[in-house]
């Protein structure tokens, strides 16, 4: 039974999980493909110093080694670049060390998983200022690929009228500001390695999710600005 390593790193939360089909971590978001998950949410982007520690907690509490792995999973974006680069380079050096599997997971898809999927879901990054990262899904099935979206007062009114819809993840709140909307539902919340896991079982059956080692880059979305 293949075991994955999931690494989420494009927020505040350094965060990882292992990934299995016999699942036994308990959690309220009905994720069923997890075995363990540690992470961080505070505030601070504590990556470098935390992501191969937990790494390495995590699958010594597990009895596992590295060689125990199958294959890593990396979200791969969008969000904070500098997480996204120290996320990308260790799960790359791991995979090419041991000779697995990368593959790659949608941030925004994994985030849109905290709640229930029979409904409108808004996953929403903060991308500074008034713009977020963001994409809809609907019962499931995307409605709107993944963009940078310039928040105004009647965004995403074609998907909130119904008043049902949930907004979620780090620019939910802002949105809510804006907007004063009281009919949906906003959440705050930072993407987590446990709702990449059921995501990597299934890609880790398909061989053609595999990335590139050599080439593949993180999912930046737009190009880095230092102000």
């Amino acid at each position: 039974m293949p075991i994955i390593l999931c690494i989420e790193t494009t927020s505040t939360n350094c965060s990882v999980a292992l990934a299995s089909e016999k699942g036994g971590y308990k959690n309220d978001m009905n994720v069923k493909n997890c075995l363990d998950l540690l992470e961080d949410k505070s505030d601070s982007y504590s990556h470098g110093e935390l992501l191969h520690v937990y790494i390495k907690e995590l699958l010594n509490r597990n009895n596992l080694t590295i060689e125990d792995l199958a294959a890593v999973a990396i979200s791969k974006g969008p969000g904070s670049y500098t997480g996204l680069r120290i996320g990308v380079a260790s799960a790359k050096g791991l995979c090419f060390a041991q000779d697995i599997p990368l593959i790659s997971i949608d941030t925004l898809r994994a985030l849109s998983l905290q709640v229930p999927q029979n409904k409108t879901v808004i996953p929403m990054m903060d991308a500074r200022r008034m713009e977020v990262y963001s994409a809809v899904y609907t019962n499931g099935e995307l409605k709107e690929k993944v963009a940078a979206t310039i928040l105004e007062e009647d965004s995403f009114q074609r998907y909130l009228k119904s008043g049902d819809a949930t907004v979620l993840g780090t620019g939910a709140a802002k949105f809510q500001e804006l907007t004063a909307d009281r009919s949906n539902e906003y959440v705050s919340s930072v993407p987590t390695a446990l709702t990449m896991c059921n995501l990597a079982i299934q890609a880790y059956k398909k061989s053609d999710t595999v990335e590139d080692i050599a080439y593949f880059e993180p999912f930046y979305l737009k190009e880095f600005k230092s102000n």
